[in-house]
């Protein structure tokens, strides 16, 4: 009974028996062919972003974007119309925000990069911002929807530009009023945006040239090497005179000068200390000053020959 109960002891294995497990040759091509699907997958991945290239400048694109256009101009203008004297009505800072807006809307070959028509109304818009002329701004701006048909290929990226560059203005403005400036600035450049779509090689090729602005109130002036070397030599100039007008009031002797009283010359002594100070001070500023406009214009010209190609 316990014979039948236990079970038979397993033969051992005989190496002749045991599995035997041979290495693939190197030669012999897996059942999964890894490479051929990778390059098969980066060409489906090529060619689905060659097709979503072509299909964002397809006709169909396009019209869509031109579509959109005549809305966002008349959104635009709508935004434009502001209430009677707002532009007169704003503070200093503002102002010079939308002097600001108005460089750049209207800077540079305006009539050669967005044509007659739409330069002359960059123009007019600007010069009424500058102004603040809030009534001749509002009549510009209802032509603002008729410029569709004005707007060719070329001048779209210009005008583009120049809106989101002039929006970014308006941005900055913060909120004031009822909103107006944050809403014509969303307006601006949602519709520079659209302009400018697809235009992205033709804008990096020809980089927009950085400029340096002095402020002085509402007088703006750009900074270029040879505005500095010329402010620098003027500076220098008037240095020099207020120097030789302090060594000449220096050389007069109080002696040789009389006076009615005593309180005349006390008066006439304070005086020749107040011009004799004046005068050398402004000497010592002036040449700090030409300095300081001389490596101002070496620096300048650094930069240029380093944006040159």
């Amino acid at each position: 009974m316990a014979s039948l109960l236990s079970s038979p002891s397993l033969p051992a294995l005989s190496p002749s028996l045991a599995p035997v497990f041979y290495g693939i040759p190197r030669n012999v091509p897996s059942l999964l062919p890894s490479e051929s699907l990778c390059t098969k997958s980066s060409r489906i991945r090529a060619l689905v972003v060659s097709f979503a290239l072509s299909e964002s400048d397809s006709p169909k694109s396009l019209d869509d974007d031109a579509a959109a256009l005549l809305p966002l101009l008349q959104d635009l203008a709508d935004c434009l119309k502001l209430p009677p004297d707002y532009l007169a009505r704003l503070p200093g800072d503002l102002r010079l925000d939308l002097n600001d807006a108005a460089f750049d809307l209207s800077n540079g070959p305006v009539l050669d990069e967005c044509g007659q028509e739409v330069g002359e109304m960059l123009l007019n818009l600007s010069r009424a911002w500058e102004q603040a002329d809030t009534s001749t701004s509002n009549s510009i701006a209802r032509q603002l929807p008729s410029l569709e048909s004005s707007l060719t290929d070329n001048v779209k990226p210009a005008l583009g530009k120049r809106l989101v560059s002039a929006g970014r203005r308006f941005e900055a403005m913060g909120m004031y009023g009822q909103g107006e400036p944050q809403r014509i600035a969303k307006a601006m450049i949602k519709t520079g945006k659209l302009l400018s779509r697809g235009s992205a090689i033709e804008t990096d090729e020809r980089p927009k040239k950085e400029s340096r602005m002095l402020k002085f109130g509402e007088l703006q002036v750009e900074l270029t090497p040879g505005k500095a070397y010329i402010g620098a030599a003027i500076g220098f100039v008037f240095g020099l005179l207020s120097w030789e007008l302090s060594q000449g009031i220096q050389s007069i002797p109080e002696s040789s000068l009389q006076y009615a009283n005593d309180n005349a010359l006390l008066l006439a002594k304070s005086l020749r200390g107040a011009l004799l100070v004046l005068g050398f001070s402004s000497a010592v500023l002036s040449v700090v000053a030409s300095m300081a406009l001389v490596l101002l214009g070496r620096q300048l010209s650094s930069q240029s020959k380093t944006k040159k190609p």
